[in-house]
């Protein structure tokens, strides 16, 4: 049948639209085969303020945008999206979201308009077979991607998307689903977990938030740990934390800023490196570190 026919034909059958998204997923996937793979990066996010402020955090977060290729897209693993299932955003056009609270109007005025990608929401909805992936059309962008991503990409010209953290699964689950991400990496797609090693918002030092590098003992003492976890490819440690003693459990007292380092650690390629920045301690119970993965 002539393709001409065979559209006229779909459409009579209501299933032209589908065609057409399906010939634009294939046009994506073309586009994008054969690239250098890309870098993957864990940003510890901490406070929202971040967004605004200009600190030694910031230019952290500034010079590892710069220190890598530019990608097509970003897809970030945000602590602060947890849903029942995994979803992925698709719309083109990704709201910034304010989801806190008692910080400044000027904190509450930021945009970040970086626009979305619906063919790569699709294209990584195909990849995950281990369950099925939800399209959100909802969500955006949260402050655990927008207030880092900002930094990287502060003109807002890359896409980015968010993949949620299915909170009824445990860390195992999200390790063995981020490993089917591996293919966006050589289709130049960076990929980020946003969150933090030691989160323990409840027994923070607010009055310490400007001390230098102040952490508590437990906290340095499971920083130091998972750090050198991270360095001797013992994920398996990581994915067992609950298993790590009290200091983990202080240090990681619910896992949704945990677990984003999970989906980084399982798309490091064999002679990859692993390198830290940000790696300081703030108000007793949290650490900044970030990890760069790269070859």
């Amino acid at each position: 049948m002539q393709r001409k026919k065979f559209i006229q034909t779909l459409a009579l059958t209501g299933m032209a639209g589908a065609a057409m998204k399906l010939h634009e997923l294939g046009k994506f996937t073309s586009q994008l085969d054969n690239t250098e793979t890309m870098p993957v990066l864990f940003l510890g996010h901490g406070s929202p303020m971040n967004a605004i402020e200009e600190n030694e955090f910031v230019k952290g977060f500034r010079e590892a945008g710069k220190s890598i290729p530019k990608p097509r897209a970003v897809i970030c693993v945000s602590a602060h999206w947890e849903t029942r299932g995994t979803f992925i955003t698709a719309m083109e056009k990704p709201p910034t979201i304010h989801d806190f609270g008692g910080f400044p109007r000027e904190l509450f005025e930021v945009q970040y308009p970086a626009p979305g990608s619906p063919a790569i929401a699709n294209e990584t909805k195909e990849l995950i077979k281990k369950t099925t992936v939800g399209l959100d059309q909802k969500w955006g962008l949260d402050h655990g991607c927008w207030s880092v991503v900002k930094h990287l990409y502060p003109a807002a010209d890359v896409p980015v998307l968010q993949l949620s953290l299915d909170y009824t699964q445990p860390a195992s689950y999200h390790y063995e689903l981020a490993k089917e991400l591996a293919a966006l990496r050589r289709k130049g797609v960076l990929i980020t977990g946003s969150g933090n090693l030691v989160h323990n918002l409840g027994m923070a030092a607010w009055d310490k938030m400007k001390a230098d590098n102040y952490g508590y003992d437990w906290a340095i003492e499971a920083s130091t740990k998972m750090k050198k976890f991270i360095e001797d490819g013992d994920h398996q440690s990581l994915i067992n934390y609950r298993s790590q003693g009290r200091a983990f459990d202080l240090s990681i007292p619910s896992p949704e800023h945990f677990l984003p380092l999970l989906y980084i650690l399982a798309l490091k390629e064999k002679n990859e490196k692993i390198s830290f920045f940000n790696d300081k301690a703030v108000a007793g119970s949290l650490t900044m570190t970030s990890v760069l993965v790269n070859s």
